[in-house]
C-alpha cells in the first residue's frame, strides 16, 4: 500500500484500525503474521525493508526448521508468510506517538496521522559500533555483534572482543567454547564488569586481555585478517586474528516514542510477561525489551503473545 492510497483510505473512512503495529522485524511480523491469522485490521509500518537486524546477519543456524539461510533470506520468508494471509503493510517513518488513551495516534514523516486502538512497539535496537575503517565492510565476514549468534562459526581461531563491560566479559568466556584464543581489548586499566564475571575469565586460559587500547581498524581483503590497535602510551600494533565481536553496548529504537509516559530502563521498554507496558493496549517486543536476550527465535515469540494480549485487550475494549 503507497502513501497515498492509505491517506485516501483514512480521509475517506476516518478509520480507526485495530492494530498498528510499529517495526517490520521477526517479533513485528510474527505479531502481523498472527493479527492477519485472527482476521484483526492490522497495519504494519516499518520504515525500511521488512526484517530488521537480520537483514545484516551473513547466516543463521539456529532458528528451528531451518538448518541454515541468509538472514535476508529468512526475513524474506516470514514477510512473504505474513502476507500470506493478507497483512496490510506501509513503508513509512514514524516521528512521533500519541499512546494515550483509548485511540492511539501514530504520526508518520508525510504528516499523516494514523489511529488505531492498540500499538504494538517492534522498533528493536542496533549495537554500538567503533565507527573505525573495515569495520562495516566486513560484518558477516568476520566482525560481529552477537556472540551467542556467531561465536559456533569461530571454531578453533583465534578471536577478539572489543570491550569490558559485563556483556562482553560474559561473552568473551561464552566463546570459549568455540575459539582457540579469546583476546579481551579494552581501552581502560580496569574492566567494568562484575568481579564474579571477571573471576571467571581471569582464571579461563584461554582468554587474555589487553588493557589501555582501542581497535582503531580492521583489516583483510575478503574476511578478517587482523585488527590495528592503538595504546594509551601512543604506540600502534597490528595484531592477526579470524574474528571480531564488538560488545560496547546496545541501542533501542526508540526515537519516536512518548518516553515520559512508556517505562524505560536505559532507554529500553519493561514489560509484563504478557508484554504489557504500562500504558494500557501497548504492548512491546523483541529487542526494544529490557529484558529480551535479542534472538530472532525470542522476538518472534514475543510477536505472538503480544497478539494474543492485543486480542484479549480488544475483546475487552469491545465489552465496555
Amino acid at each position: 500500500m503507497s502513501l497515498v492510497q492509505l491517506k485516501s483510505k483514512i480521509a475517506d473512512s476516518g478509520k480507526i484500525y485495530q492494530l498498528l503495529i510499529i517495526g517490520g522485524g521477526p517479533g513485528g511480523l510474527t505479531a502481523g503474521l498472527y493479527a492477519s491469522r485472527a482476521g484483526l485490521d492490522a497495519l504494519l509500518i516499518e520504515k525500511g525493508a521488512s526484517g530488521g537486524q537480520i537483514l545484516v546477519t551473513d547466516w543463521i543456524e539456529n532458528y528451528p526448521g531451518f538448518p541454515g539461510l541468509s538472514g535476508f533470506d529468512l526475513a524474506e520468508k516470514m514477510a512473504q508468510h505474513a502476507a500470506s494471509f493478507g497483512l496490510q503493510t506501509l513503508s513509512a517513518e514514524v516521528t512521533s506517538m500519541d499512546l494515550i488513551g483509548k485511540v492511539k495516534r501514530i504520526t508518520l514523516d508525510n504528516g499523516t496521522v494514523l489511529k488505531s486502538h492498540s500499538v504494538i512497539l517492534a522498533t528493536g535496537a542496533r549495537p554500538n559500533k567503533l565507527g573505525i575503517p573495515g569495520e562495516l565492510a566486513m560484518i558477516g565476514k568476520g566482525v560481529s555483534y552477537c556472540a551467542t549468534c556467531d561465536g559456533p562459526f569461530f571454531r578453533d581461531t583465534e578471536i577478539a572482543v572489543v570491550g569490558g563491560g559485563e556483556t562482553a566479559v560474559q561473552e568473551a568466556v561464552f566463546l570459549t567454547k568455540f575459539a582457540k584464543k579469546v583476546t579481551v581489548i579494552h581501552r581502560r586499566k580496569e574492566l567494568r564488569a562484575s568481579k564474579i564475571i571477571q573471576e571467571r575469565a581471569f582464571k579461563n586460559n584461554k582468554i587474555e586481555f589487553l588493557m589501555e587500547s582501542q581497535v582503531v581498524a580492521v583489516e583483510g581483503e575478503k574476511e578478517v585478517e587482523a585488527l590495528r590497535v592503538r595504546h594509551n602510551n601512543g604506540s600502534e600494533s597490528v595484531l592477526p586474528f579470524q574474528g571480531v565481536f564488538i560488545l560496547i553496548g546496545t541501542r533501542p529504537n526508540n526515537e519516536s516514542f512518548p518516553l515520559n509516559h512508556l517505562a524505560n530502563e536505559y532507554g529500553f521498554l519493561i514489560t509484563d510477561c504478557y508484554m504489557t507496558t504500562n500504558i494500557a493496549g501497548v504492548t512491546a517486543v523483541g529487542d526494544i525489551r529490557h529484558e529480551s536476550i535479542r534472538q530472532v527465535i525470542s522476538a518472534a515469540g514475543d510477536g505472538a503473545v503480544a497478539l494474543k494480549t492485543v486480542e484479549h485487550y480488544l475483546d475487552n475494549l469491545e465489552t465496555e
